[in-house]
Order: structure tokens, then sequence, then C-alpha cells
């Protein structure tokens, strides 16, 4: 089992592990590969240093195989956080869950990590938590596997249904009535229906009608096509990214800007073909906001010399959510991870965030517009809670 250890001083000089293509992970998301960078990989040490004064965390991610650029990143984004706080009281070290989640937890507890950050992959979660609840070790995982949420296990991943619930939120606003979805087979057009039918009870309205679809371009358009011929709606949700959402709004509001008003999903965020669909002119969506992000990326490529993946962001809002409940966690004691329910939650790089009760995270997210091949902030996220 390797593991590494980061330290502060000497970090500087580590760069980024090639990132290679587009990997398969939870969350999912825009996650787009960053350029190829050959850089040097830390060396795993042989033993830890008995800490006095750090606080020792463990980051769980894959540093090898498929998903190991992601983990790579997710690691260069916490050393940045540590270092952009000129923190002296943490010691992350980083665990390879690709060579197998629970024994990279096992080593974790034994080593004496009070904290640990990860899993990146929903499916390790039951591994690690098995190992660490035994400790009293909490969890906070990248992933956005609500399932996993529990008491002493906090689910940081970006939620799909908390972005749903708030572009309903918003047309509700304007004056949509009544709401259809165009949905993919599977488990994530599974969620995005019912979170649709959840923000319909809260926020009010009537959900007239749903279409499934297998992926692919002409079965999305069947299920538009099948859509507008059951009328009956003014709001239609997409739950796909924009290349298939563009498909469908072409049969349901050619041209854009029509009498339909489109939602669409965090699945948008960040891609340009949104801007290049005029069947999207119009259509809303909701994501975490973006005003930090691109110092975040300029800061990165100029210590590691290469993009870091959009969910590096976790990483590094996870060490400041550490690094905040820290200065009332005495070295050598278990994480007081009641401290990270504060109802007033914290502020990082992807804005507002606090945990709920079950362990999941609250976003606050911002609703933007596709308007004349742009996209516009048309109501901003929320700065606290």
């Amino acid at each position: 089992m390797k593991r590494w250890t980061f330290d502060r001083r000497a970090i500087v000089t580590v760069g980024l592990a090639a990132l290679l293509g587009a990997c398969s992970v939870i969350p999912k998301g825009a996650e787009r590969p960053a350029p190829v960078v050959t850089t040097p990989t830390p060396e795993p040490t042989e033993s830890l240093p008995t800490d006095q004064t750090r606080h020792r965390i463990a980051l769980l991610v894959p540093m090898s195989g498929r998903n190991g650029p992601v983990g790579q990143s997710i690691a260069n984004a916490t050393t940045m956080a540590l270092l952009d706080t000129n923190a002296s009281n943490l010691r992350i070290t980083t665990y390879d869950t690709a060579t197998g989640p629970e024994a990279a937890a096992r080593q974790a507890i034994a080593e004496g990590n009070k904290l640990i950050l990860g899993p990146l992959l929903g499916s390790n979660i039951p591994s690690v938590t098995n190992t660490a609840r035994a400790a009293d070790v909490p969890v906070i995982s990248f992933s956005n596997d609500t399932g996993a949420a529990g008491p002493d296990v906090f689910i940081m991943g970006h939620i799909p249904e908390q972005s749903i619930m708030r572009t309903v939120q918003y047309a509700r606003a304007r004056g949509s009535q009544n709401f259809a979805i165009i949905s993919p087979d599977g488990e994530y057009g599974a969620r995005a229906e019912d979170a649709m039918r959840r923000a319909v009870s809260a926020f009010g309205g009537t959900v007239v009608w749903t279409e499934r679809y297998a992926r692919g371009n002409t079965s999305v358009v069947s299920a538009a096509e099948r859509l507008r011929a059951h009328g009956g709606y003014d709001t239609v949700l997409v739950a796909d990214g924009p290349r298939l959402a563009a498909q469908a709004a072409g049969v349901l509001s050619p041209g854009g800007g029509g009498t339909i008003q489109l939602l669409g999903t965090e699945l948008w965020s960040g891609e340009g073909s949104v801007t290049r669909a005029s069947a999207l002119d119009g259509a809303l969506f909701s994501a975490v906001s973006d005003d930090r992000y691109k110092r975040f990326v300029d800061s990165y490529e100029a210590r590691f010399g290469g993009q870091p993946y959009r969910i590096a962001t976790l990483g590094y809002d996870a060490v400041l959510l550490t690094l905040r409940v820290a200065r009332d966690w005495r070295v050598g004691r278990d994480f007081p991870d009641g401290a990270l329910r504060s109802e007033d939650g914290f502020l990082g790089l992807d804005g507002a965030f606090r945990f709920r009760r079950n362990g999941l995270v609250e976003r606050a997210f911002e609703v933007r517009e596709v308007r004349n091949g742009a996209v516009v902030v048309v109501e901003n996220a929320p700065t606290r809670f």
C-alpha cells in the first residue's frame, strides 16, 4: 500500500502528474481532461514521524490507475490550500485507494490519522467507513453518493438534485406552472426526475408529463417529439449534457427564445457548447459560483504546470474546512465532527456550503441563463446561510 506524506516546504517543487483522458468518477459533472504534463511524483515514505503539534489528516484518493490523474489533482489542491493559508498545524498524508480502499483506510487509521478526506468514488465509501467507524474517525467524501451519508460520513460532492431544485425554484418565481421532464434511463435520470418532482411539490406547480430515453441522438429526439405531441406544459427540464439537450430543444423550441421555458442541469456548467446552440437560448440552469475558480486555476497552473480537474476544488475546500474546525481541536484528540454541522456553514472556492444533520452537503447555487450566445448570471448564489 503506497501512501505519500506531503511536506509544505518541499511540495512546491512537485508538479502535477500526467492528466490523461476523461475519467468516469463520482461525483459526475463537467469533467474534462487537462493538458498532459510530465512531472515528478512524490516518493512514498516508509514511516510517519511523531507529531506533537500537528493534526494528522488522511487523504484517500486514487493515485494510480484510471482515476489517478483526478486523485493527483485533488492532492495538489490540498497542498495549495496548506500553502495559501500558511497552515502549520496539519499533516496531510495521501493514501492510494486504487490499490484497495479498505487497505488504504486501515493503514491511515494505524498511522494515527484522526480524519479521512475521501474517498473519491462512491463505490469505495463502504470499505473505507467500515474501518474508520470502528476507530471513531469521521469521513468527508468527495463523492455525491447521497445514499452513503450518515452521522459520521459527510458527502461533500456536488449533488445534482440541489441544482435542479434551485432552477425550478427560480423558474416558478418567473411564472412557470406546468413542468415536464426529458431524462435518460439510469440512475442520473431517475434522480433528476425525483428532484424535479420534489421541487415542484415544494415551490408549487404541476408535473404534467415525463419522457425517458436511452442515451443517443435519435432517442432523445424521439422523446422530445413524444413530449411535444402530448403538450400541456410551459417548462421542460432536459436532464442531460448540452449536446443532447440542444437536440431535444431543437424539437421543443426551434431557434430558442420561444414560449417554452427550458431548464438544464449542472452538467451544463463550464461547457462552451451551451452558447453555440441557438435552441438553448433562454434556457436556465444552476451551478456553484465560478467567481473564485479562475483564480484557483491560475494559481494551480503556476504551481503545477497544468490545469486541475474541476472537482479539485473539493480538496482545497476540505482543507479550509478542517482548518476552521482545528481552531478548537486539540492535537491527538478525536476530530470534533459536530463542528461540521454548523448552521452558519463554511465558505470555500465553490461558495457557501454546510452539512445537514444527515451528512449531506448543502450548497449555495447561482442561476444562469443562456442569452445571445453567452451565459449570464441572473440570480447570484447566497454568500451565507
